[in-house]
């Protein structure tokens, strides 16, 4: 019966190392990946502007035509515009290109 005794003493603290190495393992499987997409949603939402072709989360299709501090205006067809709050945009599919410096060159700098 002694040996019963001896190691009574180390039982204790498996299993507070069980529920440490539990919420460890549900922080870096569950938790920490929900806010990294949380974020990158969040900046994809502020960073929508007029031209760019979004998904909302319904599935619609349409170009961005305005902005507001919490709406985004969608034109789905032509001539018809719908407002959508900034968190219904599910995915951006394309963004707007914007206007480039025309290229100018110099005939002295022109190689043939």
């Amino acid at each position: 019966m002694q040996y019963l005794a001896a190691g009574g003493g180390a039982g204790g603290f498996t299993p507070i190392l069980m529920i440490v190495l539990l919420f460890g393992v549900m922080y870096f499987m569950m938790i920490r990946p929900q806010q990294k997409r949380r974020r990158d949603a969040e900046a994809m939402q502020s960073g929508l502007g007029p031209g760019d072709e979004v998904v909302t989360i319904g599935g619609l299709y349409g170009t961005v035509t305005g902005v507001e501090d919490d709406a985004v205006l969608l034109e789905i067809a032509p001539g018809v515009q719908t407002r959508y709050a900034r968190p219904a945009i599910a995915r951006v599919v394309t963004r707007a290109e914007l206007p480039s410096e025309p290229v100018t060159e110099d005939a002295d700098t022109v190689k043939d």
